[in-house]
């Protein structure tokens, strides 16, 4: 029988020497492009780190000793081979941050404790086999940001689509009817409240602002750009050159 591939085995000095200091000062324990097959038990020791990068290895399986990993803000296992979670993820209640994007997941197989990430603002479930989002994530009140594109859905739940703090939902590219291909592939824009007055019902000295708050935007609509020279970027040919080193700095928190 023709042998499987075998990853690449990690360390624990390998680990140790993995670790990087954030932007914000946290720790953030980075293997990611490795060629892991395999969850490093030996990661377990320093479980302590607030960031934790698998992303770009082979991984089918995350363990249910994950949960040792409580200080954990920031998960981004995207681009590996996982086809099921497991419910401990669940515990993880620090978590802000989780890409779980570009792996097999299917609806059967997302743990239905991930509605228990209370603290959780950007989920990124994008790229995966996804039939159906459990109408249970409408318990993540804290969601600003959710990536649902190139799955298999046909309809996003209200109890999501609703969320009190969502700013953008991702949907492009799934099966949607037609009736509901725009409402859920564009990214959710709200406005809480809005009025609208006649000019005669405002005071002399609000009328005056707003004309003359008029009167700049009319100005700066008027002047024409000045030409100027087209900035150039050369280290940055392709997205993982060397702009990889930095991508700490490019994360949205």
């Amino acid at each position: 029988k023709a042998k499987g591939r075998k990853g690449k085995k990690i360390t624990l000095k390998t680990a140790k020497n993995s670790i990087r200091i954030s932007f914000d000062g946290g720790r953030r324990l980075d293997l990611s492009h490795k060629g892991i097959t395999t969850f490093p038990k030996c990661i377990l020791k320093l479980a302590d780190v607030d960031e934790l990068d698998l992303s770009r290895n082979m991984l089918k399986k995350i363990p249910s000793s994950i949960q040792k990993f409580q200080k954990l803000r920031w998960l981004d296992l995207h681009s590996n081979q996982l086809k099921e979670l497991p419910e401990a993820i669940g515990t993880l209640q620090n978590l802000f941050y989780l890409n779980i994007c570009n792996n097999k997941l299917t609806t059967k197989n997302l743990p239905e404790k991930l509605n228990l990430l209370k603290n959780l603002h950007i989920l990124n479930l994008g790229l995966n086999c996804l039939e159906s989002i459990p109408t249970s994530l409408g318990a993540l009140k804290e969601l600003k940001e959710i990536g649902l594109f190139d799955n298999a859905l046909t309809t996003i739940p209200n109890s999501v689509k609703n969320l009190p703090k969502l700013k953008k939902l991702n949907a492009k590219r799934n099966p949607f009817p037609d009736s509901e291909q725009e409402e859920n592939t564009d990214s959710i824009k709200r406005i809480d409240t809005l009025y609208l007055v006649q000019e005669k019902d405002l005071c002399s000295s609000c009328l005056r602002m707003c004309h003359d708050e008029g009167d700049k935007l009319n100005k700066f609509k008027n002047v024409a750009p000045s030409p100027s020279k087209k900035p150039s970027f050369p280290l940055l040919l392709t997205p993982n050159s060397s702009a990889k080193d930095n991508q700490e700095e490019w994360r949205v928190r």
